[in-house]
């Protein structure tokens, strides 16, 4: 069949293929595309061989392209849409509108097309070019998994004024009885399923699943009325370190700790209504907190393994106590003492021929000063005032963490966790294969299966916290440009600052932000 023809060749159709025979060379390959928009059916699939054929005259006819149909729908992979083309001319399709109507709905349903079905206006279609028929209704996903821990208050000292005494309050001790609620997770919920054009139903994928993050010594989970519940395994202090909750055992000691008590060591969090005398010492896994007010004197160590250190009144050290804390301390004041904090060191007014060692000192910004001795930090030292009129030697030190050093720790742990990790997937999945069968197994078999899931607590415990180690690391390294020293009102003369390898002695007053630009300390 002929479907177009000139002096120069024709165009035939047989068997939905295209060929072209050519009379006369000559004819210009850019007026071709004027025969194409002509014949939108024409599908070209051999460019080159058109334009040789073009210039040639041949016995026979050359396959160019294909007879595409009139209309034609495309079903996506996904069978969540399909699309229309018309391959007619514009003025076909308006004079046609009924007959091509009539056509997609034959097509429609010879493709078991059922879902989805959009209203076309046929009249603006273009030609050869897709336009959506039919669009499918997609799975919603589930609510993902909510999770609640018991809110404490904030470890955030609070410094009032009324004349007459100056107060340091905070909420520090929060205490618990056995089988508390600590918090809950509503679990990840089943989503909306989905519809394809073809009317079949596709799963819809839950919401993701969370996990409650709490010390597995001191707390427990238990299903309550479809959500899973942690509760305490015993009572005690409830506490929070690098979002993760746990429970410690409490030592509440009413009146002083000296000649009555002895030193303190004790497996949890104590609270002393009184002070530590002279020469005694209180060491606690936990929290400690000192709430006399008037301070602790002439104590020999105070200490808190892994938790913070609280003490309402200051530290008259005599040069003999020793404060360590591996999270925050806070304090209302410190002469002649050492202080050591693995985060934050939080004076309330005044340091006073002290050494304080954080990674941040934070002195009250409004009038707290540091006069004499040494503060030395990994990323900020705060205060009002530093050194004093008599130019007392005082010392500001920002120890910057070294990045390569932090970068080779951090990998070695990584290394170190991944290895956990395929260790409890391996652990895993020796337990789902038992459990099924556990009725059949021997006591011995159930011992050594009750060794494997300790073996897995155990090594799921180590991962939580070489993982809290790996994120401390990188939020370190993270803080290392941040490092500043920020004086807001005197920096007196005598003052040393140090930041990394830069440094120097203040020889007026001054104040203000002190770092490093552009390789060197801005004083």
């Amino acid at each position: 069949m002929v479907i177009y023809e000139n002096h120069f060749f024709e165009i035939i159709k047989e068997d939905r293929k295209v060929y072209i025979h050519t009379r006369k060379p000559g004819f210009m390959l850019k007026d071709f595309e004027t025969i194409l928009r002509q014949h939108p059916r024409i599908k070209l699939t051999n460019f080159a061989l058109l334009k040789k054929e073009l210039n040639e005259v041949t016995d026979k006819s050359i396959e160019i392209g294909i007879w595409l149909p009139s209309i034609m729908i495309e079903i996506s992979r996904d069978k969540m849409s399909a699309s229309l083309f018309v391959y007619e001319t514009v003025e076909y399709i308006k004079e046609n509108v009924q007959s091509i109507q009539n056509r997609v709905q034959i097509l429609l349903a010879e493709n078991n097309i059922t879902h989805g079905i959009l209203n076309v206006n046929l009249e603006s279609i273009v030609t050869s070019k897709a336009t959506l028929i039919a669009q499918g209704t997609p799975p919603v996903q589930g609510n993902d998994a909510q999770i609640t821990y018991l809110e404490l208050p904030e470890r955030k000292p609070v410094i009032r004024e009324d004349g007459k005494a100056d107060y340091y309050d905070m909420n520090f001790i929060y205490e618990i009885e056995e089988g508390a609620w600590l918090g809950e997770k509503i679990h990840a919920q089943p989503g909306t399923p989905g519809i394809n054009i073809f009317g079949e139903s596709i799963p819809a994928p839950f919401g993701r699943d969370l996990q409650l993050k709490y010390d597995r010594k001191s707390a427990y989970e238990v299903e309550e009325d479809g959500k899973t519940v942690l509760r305490s395994k015993i009572g005690g202090v409830v506490e929070e370190h690098e979002g993760m909750v746990s429970v410690n055992h409490h030592l509440p000691i009413v009146g002083d700790v000296g000649i009555e008590t002895g030193n303190i060591e004790f497996n949890g969090s104590v609270s002393i209504k009184g002070t530590v005398q002279p020469g005694f010492s209180v060491i606690a896994n936990g929290d400690i907190s000192i709430e006399g007010p008037e301070g602790v004197s002439g104590a020999k160590l105070i200490k808190s393994l892994y938790g913070d250190i609280f003490i309402r009144g200051g530290i008259f050290g005599l040069c003999e106590t020793l404060v360590e804390a591996a999270g925050d301390i806070f304090v209302k004041h410190v002469n002649d003492a050492h202080l050591v904090a693995g985060k934050n060191l939080n004076i309330g007014f005044y340091s006073l021929g002290s050494n304080l060692s954080a990674h941040s000192i934070l002195v009250d910004e409004r009038k707290g000063k540091i006069i004499g001795g040494t503060a030395i930090a990994k990323s900020t030292i705060v205060t009002a005032c530093t050194g004093n009129r008599l130019e007392r030697p005082t010392e500001l030190i920002i120890n910057s963490i070294n990045k390569a050093q932090s970068l080779e720790v951090i990998q070695y742990k990584a290394s170190l966790l991944k290895s956990m990790q395929e260790d409890m997937v391996q652990l895993e999945s020796q337990i789902d294969r038992i459990l099924p069968i556990i009725h059949t197994l021997t006591q011995r078999q159930l011992a050594a299966l009750e060794i494997t899931k300790q073996k897995l607590a155990s090594t799921k415990e180590t991962a939580q916290n070489l993982d809290r180690e790996i994120k401390q690391l990188m939020n370190d390294l993270r803080e290392v440009s941040k490092a500043e020293i920020h004086v807001t009102k005197e920096a007196y003369p005598g003052t040393y600052i140090q930041i990394g390898k830069k440094s120097t002695v203040l020889t007026s007053i001054t104040n203000g932000r002190f770092l490093i630009e552009n390789g060197e300390l801005n004083v």
